[in-house]
């Protein structure tokens, strides 16, 4: 019995390496190799083009508006998800189900179409477009539609990272900290923030990097002004759009890829570091 069962959960070697072969080539083909075209693209024409490309005015446009867009939506959303996951972990309420299904709305729907919510709430043949023309107030084609759409697409990160940690915490330490006289606020600084600070940190960086790397909601939204409105996203599009710009395309591509390596090596180290406390993050699906 005990043969016949480590043969059932023993593959052939040929089946492991042909899994492993095929595995790895996945990955070669579609992560690594276009990672190394866009490097090699970047760097194609020298070393000086590359930083003439990364120097020009509408690049550093770009980077500040990307720069400052994350640097408003990923607070906002970093409150959200604590409060929500708070929320959600630690109470019962009527609707409690729906709100955690709203929380995940954004990931099933389209950012093109989240984009598009909002051109026809703020553009100026929606909803409030007539009250925001007369008070000269503009949203659409302008950084707060940007931060507006950057801020819906991304805001699942942190709460939905934060909700199945703070949930098989429980609320035990919380009680006991209520009883010996802590207030709500000092309980959540000196017991609960200190459990959920490196699943936050994780949330947090998932949250920033989809929000430096956002497109189709902003692409809707922004209007595509060079030096105005183009995140570097965008600035890439508008620069591959041009045939004269095509390695300067692939230099600022560099920049997003850099970015998603930063990502993950932090991503890597966090799971090194705090394996145990992020083991609950993975098992929220």
């Amino acid at each position: 019995m005990a043969r016949r069962y480590r043969s059932a959960l023993s593959d052939p070697a040929a089946a492991r390496w042909l899994l492993i072969a095929v595995t790895l080539g996945f990955l070669g083909v579609f992560l690594l190799l276009p990672l190394v075209i866009v490097f090699v693209q970047a760097f194609l024409q020298g070393v000086g083009t590359y930083w003439r490309a990364l120097a020009d005015a509408d690049t550093r446009a770009a980077i500040r508006l990307t720069l400052l867009t994350a640097a408003i939506a990923v607070p906002l959303n970093t409150l959200f998800g604590v409060a929500a996951a708070w929320t959600v972990a630690k109470f019962e309420f009527p609707g409690k189900n729906l709100l955690t299904t709203l929380i995940d709305l954004p990931f099933s729907v389209s950012p093109v179409i989240s984009g598009m919510v909002f051109v026809l709430l703020f553009g100026a043949q929606g909803w409030f477009g007539p009250w925001l023309s007369e008070h000269d107030i503009k949203i659409v084609f302008a950084l707060p539609g940007i931060v507006l759409a950057t801020t819906f697409v991304t805001f699942p990160f942190v709460a939905r990272e934060l909700i199945p940690l703070m949930q098989a915490q429980g609320t035990e330490e919380e009680q006991a900290a209520m009883t010996l006289g802590a207030g709500g606020l000092r309980t959540f600084w000196h017991v609960t923030m200190p459990n959920i600070r490196w699943g936050l940190f994780y949330g947090v960086l998932l949250c920033n990097a989809r929000a430096m790397g956002e497109f189709g909601a902003v692409s809707v939204v922004s209007g595509h002004i060079r030096g105005f409105t183009n995140t570097l996203p965008l600035h890439v599009e508008a620069l591959y759009s041009d045939p004269g710009e095509y390695s300067a395309a692939f230099a600022v591509s560099s920049l997003l890829a850099l970015l998603g390596f930063v990502t993950l090596m932090l991503k890597n180290f966090l799971e090194w570091r705090h394996g145990d406390e992020l083991a609950a993050l993975r098992g929220k699906g």
